[in-house]
């Protein structure tokens, strides 16, 4: 098949959602077929691209003032030119990431070309508008545009049982949502050697920092741990709408002990976390979105560095449930008493959450189960390859 991938990221860049797409498009490429990825034209911070068994077209984007696709002007430079890119391209298959807008856009090309596409529904977008507390005119677009993507899919690949049920309830057919988990690059987040100068007691967060995740309680709790731990420090890494209030918070309750340094390479955040004594996750409970499973909690597994995650829901299970951490409640006092148990030697074997990781949340195989599903539901429509049409790149 000529299978097309749209997504506002890719890799090099840093983001769950283009390690995804980086291993689906292996699998893909994988099994014999001739995948195109459309996405933007990365920012040079993050580095060159690395080899993929696509052919990966890129093209100019509006980006924020981090360097980020997120905004609905930026959005639209991306989805604007998206549909006039997919109207000329032989296609047989079309796999598209959030934004929704995105996915309407895929839809409406897809169903003028009578073309199958799946929708790669990593979280809920409108869930998480209405955790971070966004007007409900805008919840309720954003709700509107989900629900276009999510009931016109031909498949709907899910990373979670949490997101599949959210998916169904608004409106994806049950027998076209499949859960393929979510995973991380075990290539590159690995246990492998660590600095050699110790950074002492350091935790890390890495990722998006926006309202709904919360992690203002790990700086709120620092000061009561640098009580026990003196030296204590925070590192985040990634970005976010949360960002400018974590720093003000940063520098006045723990001035000179949390560090942000931004986007980095996933091999640097594989080597801050191999040296971290645990990583930090953290989803405010109770705003409709305990369902997730962040993708930072395998990025830590898989270097050997236990998770602390404040919070409750899917997220708390899979920590506690498999030996991956600590979990606290979301509050100061908790997380702080947590983060000094991580600190002081919690007794959490390393090689166990390496092998869990391997054989639970491998990206690797993640993108084999979701290029298999995507095969059979494109074997049982009967796909045709579409009529020859210019292909311009």
């Amino acid at each position: 098949m000529r299978v097309v991938l749209a997504s506002r990221l890719f890799v090099p860049e840093v983001a769950a959602a283009a390690f995804r797409l980086r291993a689906l498009t292996d699998a893909l490429a994988g099994a014999g077929h001739e995948v195109t990825v459309l996405t933007t034209r990365a920012p040079e911070a993050a580095g060159p691209p690395p080899e993929t068994g696509a052919r990966v077209l890129r093209r100019p984007v509006l980006r924020d003032r981090s360097g980020s696709v997120r905004g609905y002007l930026q959005y639209a430079s991306f989805d604007v030119p998206l549909a006039f890119r997919l109207l000329l391209r032989r296609m047989d298959a079309v796999v598209c990431e959030p934004p929704p807008s995105t996915g309407v856009v895929v839809a409406a090309v897809c169903a003028l070309r009578r073309v199958p596409f799946f929708y790669y529904a990593a979280d809920i977008w409108s869930d998480a508008l209405v955790a971070a507390g966004a007007p409900r005119p805008v919840v309720a677009v954003m709700r509107g545009l989900e629900r276009i993507a999510l009931r016109r899919a031909t498949g709907v690949l899910a990373v979670s049982d949490g997101v599949a049920e959210r998916a169904v309830a608004l409106g994806a057919t049950p027998g076209r949502v499949e859960v393929v988990s979510n995973g991380i690059d075990t290539a590159t987040f690995t246990p492998g050697p660590h600095q050699e100068d110790d950074p002492g007691p350091l935790l890390v967060y890495t990722g998006t920092m926006s309202e709904w995740q919360g992690a203002d309680v790990f700086v709120r709790a620092l000061p009561k741990v640098r009580r026990s731990v003196p030296d204590a420090r925070l590192v985040f890494l990634g970005q976010g709408s949360a960002e400018p209030e974590l720093r003000e918070l940063a520098s006045r309750l723990a001035p000179g002990a949390v560090e942000f340094g931004g986007i980095v390479p996933p091999e640097a955040a594989a080597r801050l976390l191999r040296s971290a004594r645990g990583a930090l996750v953290s989803i405010v409970p109770g705003r409709g979105y305990d369902f997730a499973r962040p993708t930072k909690i395998y990025a830590a597994t898989a270097c050997g560095t236990a998770v602390l995650f404040a919070g409750a829901g899917d997220a708390a299970a899979l920590v506690r449930d498999n030996g991956l951490g600590l979990v606290a409640d979301h509050n100061p006092d908790d997380v702080a008493d947590r983060m000094i148990d991580l600190l002081t030697g919690a007794a959490i074997d390393p090689d166990h959450l390496v092998r869990w990781t391997e054989e639970n949340a491998s990206l690797r195989s993640t993108g084999r189960r979701a290029a298999r599903w995507i095969e059979q539901k494109c074997a049982t429509r009967s796909v045709v390859p579409a009529r020859p049409s210019p292909d311009p790149g």
